[in-house]
């Protein structure tokens, strides 16, 4: 049976590359499919892996029906198999339904993959609603990791290199310039993340260039409060 299985993890987990990898071990065996993504770093209609593989695939956007999708295809005479849905934490809830439907009605298998949280630590709306509708939900084994060597589990934004917790929720990094500076990102451990201490704060306050995250206990921003919305 088909299932809606939702692959999640940090920035640096490899969700890019394990879903190019799934794409090619399914096509293998002769299934067909169609690789979709939304606002990858390295541009439309693209899938790209930090590691530096790269695939070809249909851009989703706010318009974007799967249900549809599939169904043109079909009738056009197509095969539909399996969707591979990277970046699906920018999809709307409505979209995660449709995928869901696909799954149930058409027994199209559905791979997706995202980040769950935003640079807030909230959720976006797609991830919320795959966590909600997905057969399996499945943590990505590869563990990214902070710039202090332990396990990242929340992804930070930077402008110039300092960690911001205001702002839109979707800018897409190493990409984007605005007016205040150039916008970042970079994976960071709980302990980090609320103190809002990146790779290059912590360089700023120790006298070493490798600074030892256990012997850091200053910050050179307040800690924020998880419930501080603002």
């Amino acid at each position: 049976m088909a299932t809606l299985t939702y692959f999640a993890g940090t920035m640096d987990s490899g969700k890019s590359t394990l879903a190019l990898q799934m794409n090619h071990n399914h096509s293998e065996r002769g299934r067909r499919g169609v690789i979709f993504t939304r606002s990858d770093r390295a541009g439309e209609g693209v899938v790209s892996s930090r590691l530096g593989l790269r695939h070809q695939a249909v851009e989703v956007t706010d318009a974007t029906n799967f249900w549809h999708e599939v169904i043109e295809r079909r009738t056009r005479g197509g095969v539909v198999d399996y969707l591979v849905c990277d970046e699906a934490q920018f999809y709307s809830e409505e979209q995660v339904d449709q995928l869901a439907r696909l799954v149930d009605e058409l027994e199209v298998d559905v791979f997706a993959f995202g980040i769950t949280t935003d640079f807030r630590t909230r959720l976006f709306p797609g991830s919320a609603r795959l966590v909600e509708l997905a057969d399996r939900v499945e943590v990505l084994q590869v563990q990214a990791l902070c710039w202090c060597g332990r396990r990242a589990t929340h992804n930070a934004r930077t402008l110039d290199g300092a960690m911001v917790t205001v702002g839109e929720q979707v800018v897409v990094g190493d990409t984007a310039e605005l007016e205040t500076g150039v916008v970042g990102y970079e994976v960071l451990c709980r302990r980090h993340h609320m103190r809002r201490m990146t790779a290059s704060s912590a360089r700023a306050v120790s006298p070493s260039p490798d600074p030892l995250p256990l012997e850091l206990e200053t910050c050179p921003v307040p800690p924020p409060r998880y419930g501080d919305r603002s």
